[in-house]
């Protein structure tokens, strides 16, 4: 039996207002990133945001398959490679044939040197595939402004479309620059 989850919080006025802002803000510190690597802070900070966006009743069903970022860089798997070689050098060292020793060994150093080549997207959440993820949430949250449910002011609409919209821009014109 499943445990029960929580009520959904409602997203009102205010804290839509405050997304939209936070939208903005963070499409424009995400483009200060290598669009490439992986930065596991950011990771770590959308996957926070998402549980935070999952809990109102409006974004929750939407953003149910939307994935929490994979905080894996680069060095990370080359430690564990290298951890990995030292202690088959270690271990097979007096145990197994010198030849398959040298074999494995010489395999695993040449599995090292490959996964420099290995594009990063491949096993960890890039700043671009992150910035794909904010900008669902962006076109999300226009969806529901330009639906007008939330009643808002002329003044307080106007001003959440346009943080939204240059969200978006900036997110879109990242996202065009990481593949030229």
């Amino acid at each position: 039996m499943p445990p029960p989850s929580a009520p959904l919080a409602p997203l009102r006025r205010k804290e839509f207002y405050e997304l939209t802002i936070f939208c903005r803000s963070y499409a424009l510190e995400l483009a200060r990133f290598d669009q490439d690597r992986v930065n596991l802070t950011e990771c770590y900070r959308f996957n926070t945001w998402l549980v935070q966006l999952k809990n109102y009743d409006r974004l929750a069903k939407s953003l149910r398959d939307l994935q929490p970022a994979r905080p894996i860089a680069r060095w990370q798997i080359m430690v564990l490679l290298v951890v990995a070689w030292l202690v088959m050098g270690l271990a097979l060292t007096g145990r197994a044939d010198r030849t398959w020793t040298t074999a494995i060994l010489t395999g695993m150093a040449g599995l090292i040197i490959v996964n420099l080549f290995i594009p990063e997207s491949l096993y960890g959440t890039t700043i671009e595939l992150l910035q794909g993820k904010v900008l669902r949430v962006v076109d999300l949250l226009l969806e529901i402004l330009n639906g007008g449910s939330l009643e808002l002011s002329e003044a307080v609409f106007f001003r959440a479309r346009e943080n939204l919209l240059t969200a978006r821009e900036e997110l879109r014109q990242q996202i065009d620059l990481a593949h030229r």
